[in-house]
């Protein structure tokens, strides 16, 4: 784990160890577990009284966001995305505890096929901004809101690259240039499922956030921070969603330019039938009495020929007039 002792002054790096001694000093402590198993959960649950159920869900998975308010800390479970392979979207899940002078964060488990690195995104900004003194925050509240600030960019950043996917699946559809139609709609949904993916992640942690501004967990200081947070994810569910319905109507136009060439098809199969059906069944009964290898009967063979061309040209006619060609 990676502790740091955040004051005036400067940041400090500290060990383990002295997180005790921290807690009792001036400033303000962030801890980074990188790796939560037993020993950790042990370690920090007695140091800063962490609550049985809350040491639990840092171990496991959280599928979805959720806040547990505690009378010494506020427990609260976000998720940022993250590309996986045929449009899937990983849901990096970062927990924070948040105490009197000192924040946890705790990277959730994740799923094999996600980097490291993409579980450290937010934690590793912070650190960088704090080493390099572009971030002093005074209260866990200040410092809990800088990391989801860079949450919340990260998921601006992802919508940004599927709006950028959007226009180009657009202008493929207008154009008439889908290629292969059936890697073309997985293309389309994929794209669909990241948006709806974003969308959902920041609805959700807009009500966490709602609801951290209307119980006032961290005082009428920490409020207009927290209100601020729910306004920006807000602002980035109804971007994703705008993104989505825009998204919907380009599968709409190209289901319907579909659907209107396979009618055309069907019409123009149609008038083929309507064609050759009775040509078919004249031929069929009478074909094999005047075509024999003995005697051909060519006089009424000229006959049903005859026949045969006038009723493809009625029938060419008939078709014409019902605007079926």
């Amino acid at each position: 784990m990676d502790v740091r002792h955040i004051t005036p002054a400067g940041v400090v790096r500290c060990r383990p160890d002295d997180i005790e001694t921290l807690l009792e000093g001036p400033g303000l402590v962030w801890i980074d577990v990188r790796y939560w198993d037993a020993e950790t959960a042990q370690y920090l649950g007695k140091r800063l009284g962490l609550r049985e159920r809350t040491v639990h869900d840092c171990a496991v998975r959280n599928h979805v966001p959720k806040l547990q308010v505690h009378a010494d800390h506020s427990f609260v479970v976000l998720h940022a995305p993250e590309r996986g392979e045929r449009g899937h979207v990983h849901h990096i899940e970062v927990d924070q505890l948040v105490g009197r002078n000192w924040l946890l964060t705790v990277h959730g488990p994740m799923n094999d096929a996600v980097t490291l690195d993409a579980a450290y995104v937010e934690t590793t900004a912070i650190a960088r901004k704090l080493d390099s003194g572009r971030l002093r925050p005074t209260t866990p509240c200040e410092l809990s809101a800088a990391l989801v600030t860079v949450l919340i960019g990260r998921l601006v950043d992802h919508l940004t690259a599927l709006t950028e996917e959007v226009w180009i699946l657009e202008r493929q559809v207008t154009g008439g240039h889908v290629g292969d139609p059936e890697q073309f709609l997985e293309e389309l949904f994929g794209v669909r499922h990241g948006l709806l993916a974003v969308g959902t992640m920041a609805a959700l942690s807009r009500e966490v956030y709602g609801r951290m501004v209307r119980t006032a967990v961290f005082g009428d200081a920490g409020t207009p921070q927290l209100a601020d947070l729910e306004d920006r994810f807000g602002r980035v569910a109804a971007m994703a969603d705008g993104q989505r319905e825009y998204l919907q109507g380009v599968i709409e136009f190209y289901q319907t330019r579909t659907g209107t060439k396979m009618t055309i098809a069907a019409e123009r199969l149609a008038v083929i039938a309507a064609v050759t059906l009775p040509v078919t069944a004249l031929s069929s009964v009478l074909g094999m009495n005047v075509i024999v290898h003995d005697a051909t009967q060519v006089g009424q063979l000229v006959v049903i020929l005859a026949v045969m061309l006038v009723m493809c040209g009625i029938l060419l006619v008939w078709t014409r007039r019902k605007g079926w060609w």
